[in-house]
């Protein structure tokens, strides 16, 4: 496994010039390499995020450190900014991201009539566009891409290998769509009839706003009619599945195995954990966070957190999940106290037969 290591190194003064925040050490200490914590690489920059990874790093080995708050105990550089996640990241996009130089239209390119390419295109062999296809400035198309009919792709755009975007499709610019995708494949729409089904043509289209990313094998359906929207900003894992007509809102996470079921809208700066399932014709709100694996069946205003199935208030979901762990013990105390209650009965009808009578009773007898 290749590690992220420079050619050349670069010091913590130039480091400091992309991330800013206050320097704590020798500005020009040497950093030729990238690091996690669990990894000594006395040349590598790595970071602590919080107090709880400062006491996870106590022997840790390398060249310079971006943390939360200045650690005098560590005698390492350190460069001490607000999110250091968030720098170490502007590090690595920086410094250690290759850019290729664009090869422009690598043959064999199949273009269909009409097709519009802007500048320093990265077109690889066996990409196929449609007719009226239309792509945007600096754009990437990996080795079997294909781009149906009236298209569009907007500037500085990648799709990696064997990406579909099929007719009538529109990405913005500086969108990231990974292998195994399918944009564009028809919504499942259809009406039963003296028990058959018959397809519902889907006849719409998908839009897909700038800054967008899509993890591999996720599939993004056209609308019935209209259009299918994901709004800018927001980040999509692997193997999830958006359906026909589902609008989601800007800067929203859906991860890994997540279900939208057609016609559910949602709404800005939502987190939906893995393997979730919404139903169809929801309206999530605003800040809404919903735990792996729920269920969703009824819509959720904003800044709620929900989790469990059905999907429920997450402090309830969790104390019944709590509850569910519980059961053998309490199927078990619940066979004792039966036992016992079988127990007490018996002893009492015993007692009840060997009482003597009152004498009004015996009187009465005789």
């Amino acid at each position: 496994m290749s590690k992220p290591q420079l050619p050349s190194p670069i010091t913590l003064a130039q480091i400091h010039e992309v991330v800013g925040g206050t320097i704590h050490g020798d500005s020009q200490t040497m950093v030729s390499g990238l690091t996690s914590l669990g990894e000594a690489n006395p040349n590598a920059l790595s970071f602590i995020a919080n107090d709880k990874m400062s006491k996870a790093a106590a022997a840790l080995h390398v060249a310079a450190l971006l943390v939360h708050r200045h650690l005098p105990d560590f005698a390492i550089p350190q460069i001490v900014v607000d999110n250091p996640m968030l720098s170490f990241a502007r590090v690595a996009q920086t410094f250690f991201v290759r850019r290729q130089a664009p090869p422009g239209i690598t043959e064999p390119v199949i273009q269909g009539v009409d097709v519009r390419i802007g500048t320093d295109p990265s077109i690889w062999p066996f990409v196929t566009l449609g007719d009226r296809v239309t792509i945007g400035n600096r754009v990437t198309l990996y080795p079997g891409v294909f781009v149906g009919a009236d298209s569009t792709i907007g500037d500085d755009s990648v799709l990696y290998p064997n990406v579909v975007v099929r007719e009538g499709c529109s990405l913005g610019a500086r969108v990231v769509v990974h292998s195994g995708t399918v944009i564009g494949a028809d919504g499942f729409g259809y009406v039963q009839h003296e028990g058959r089904h018959h397809k519902i043509p889907q006849l719409g289209g998908v839009v897909i706003e700038d800054d967008v990313e899509l993890g591999a094998n996720v599939t993004v359906d056209r609308a019935t009619f209209g259009r299918t929207l994901i709004k800018q900003g927001t980040k999509v894992d692997n193997l999830v599945q958006i359906a026909h007509n589902v609008t989601v809102g800007e800067h929203c996470i859906l991860v890994a195995q997540v279900g939208i079921a057609g016609s559910t809208t949602i709404g800005r700066h939502v987190m939906i954990g893995g393997q979730a399932g919404l139903a169809d014709h929801l309206t999530i709100g605003d800040q809404v966070m919903i735990a792996a694996k729920a269920g969703v069946n009824r819509s959720i205003e904003s800044n709620q957190m929900v989790g469990g199935i059905p999907a429920m208030p997450q402090e309830k979901a969790l104390r019944i999940q709590g509850g569910i762990f519980q059961l053998p013990v309490m199927k078990e105390l619940v066979r004792n106290l039966e036992q016992r209650v079988a127990t007490l009965e018996t002893q009492l009808k015993k007692t009840s037969a060997r009482a003597p009578r009152s004498k009004a009773a015996r009187s009465k007898k005789h």
